[in-house]
């Protein structure tokens, strides 16, 4: 009985829908279906009790980045996001040359295989110049199925996600290798056409790397890659929700589009999210953070962002007034399943890791449980 909790009382998001004066039970690291008479109680009565926030696309926090740290710096990183409620963080790592990444992926494979991150996602080299963001121009380079395969054999089984612009050469090759070695191929940082986008599906690609950003917009003669990726029922659409990347009303286009059970909440985070604003590096370009905004100091492009997913997901019910579940479902269960880890995270059922978030009626943060330890208390938040 020592390893029960009983959390009583919220509003528990379930896959089947909201439970009113819910209650989960832990039992030790997982959610169990029942708890022993006399289990210890929290009452968190007013409160909403939703799954552990999953994010597959990131590039630190904490003042930490993933793809210069050391490995106490990453996981610093990991330590932040946790802190508001990401419980299940995929590392990735911005344009660098292969055999930086390749020793980077070595390192953070570790962490992968320890638990501590969920997995490696390449967000470059294999990107357009004409679209690269907040990526160093000169490390650049197509898409040779060889290189990307370095990059796959690098992680040891830890690579989740190649970001690729497929319309260049070697694209739908390197797509399918991909495909063939169950990494996701995510189409971004892309000058691709309409018909070049459908192509790159077709071969297997299944995510939109941050959909509108970093990529042309969308023509109603040139509809360009968002009409595709927007269209297709085997894409799943990333947005970075923080009112900097997109409008509001193109949120609602691709939320409402898509549907629920196609977006993923991302944050794209880099060192400064949970940090401050200020100086720093992303990969070898230097960064200035202003307002939580963070841009390249040479060229003024967005370069990720400052993001938490409890501030998306806020965001997202109380400006973007989208239902809870399906907010729930963009923030942890769609990334869960993309990631192959569904069965162990993603949603609030028995057997699974009790990844836990604890939210107050206005959508605030209040708790985060992870395998059954609580990383911010909910009780001691109402004590202080």
């Amino acid at each position: 009985m020592a390893d029960h909790k009983v959390l009583a009382g919220a509003h528990v998001v379930l896959p089947t829908g909201i439970v009113e004066n819910g209650r989960v039970i832990v039992d030790g690291g997982r959610i169990a279906g029942s708890a022993p008479e006399g289990a210890p109680s929290i009452d968190l009565t007013g409160h909403w009790i939703v799954p552990g926030f999953v994010d597959m696309h990131n590039h630190g926090g904490g003042g930490a980045s993933f793809t210069s740290g050391t490995v106490d710096d990453v996981l610093k990183g990991v330590h932040t996001h946790r802190l508001h409620g990401t419980t299940t963080v995929v590392a990735s790592f911005v344009t660098g040359e292969m055999d930086f990444l390749t020793q980077r992926a070595g390192l953070l494979s570790e962490l992968a295989e320890q638990g501590d991150i969920a997995g490696l996602h390449f967000e470059g080299p294999f990107i357009s110049p004409c679209r690269k963001g907040a990526h160093d121009e000169t490390l650049l380079r197509a898409p040779d199925p060889a290189d990307v395969r370095k990059l796959i054999d690098a992680g040891r089984g830890q690579a989740r996600m190649v970001t690729l612009a497929t319309e260049l050469p070697g694209g739908l090759d390197s797509v399918r290798l991909l495909a063939e070695h169950g990494v996701i191929a995510a189409i971004g940082h892309t000058d691709a056409t309409y018909e070049q986008t459908v192509a790159a599906i077709d071969a297997g690609a299944t995510v939109a790397t941050h959909l509108f950003n970093a990529m042309p917009a969308l023509g109603h003669r040139t509809p360009g890659p968002i009409a595709a990726l927007l269209e297709d029922e085997r894409i799943t659409v990333e947005l970075i929700n923080d009112g900097t990347h997109l409008h509001p009303a193109a949120l609602e286009l691709a939320f409402h589009h898509a549907g629920a059970d196609r977006v993923a909440f991302i944050t794209d985070a880099m060192d400064a999210a949970g940090f401050g604003d200020g100086s720093y590096m992303l990969g070898s370009l230097a960064v200035e953070v202003k307002d939580s905004v963070a841009r390249l100091v040479e060229g003024g492009s967005i370069a990720g962002s400052t993001l938490t997913l409890d501030r998306a997901f806020k965001r997202a019910v109380t400006i973007d007034r989208l239902p809870v579940e399906s907010v729930v479902q963009a923030l942890s269960a769609n990334p869960a399943r993309l990631l192959g880890a569904y069965d162990r995270v993603g949603s609030l059922e028995p057997g699974k890791d009790a990844d836990i978030v604890v939210l107050d009626a206005e959508f605030g943060l209040k708790g985060v449980m992870r395998k059954g330890e609580w990383i911010v208390d909910p009780t001691a938040a109402a004590a202080a």
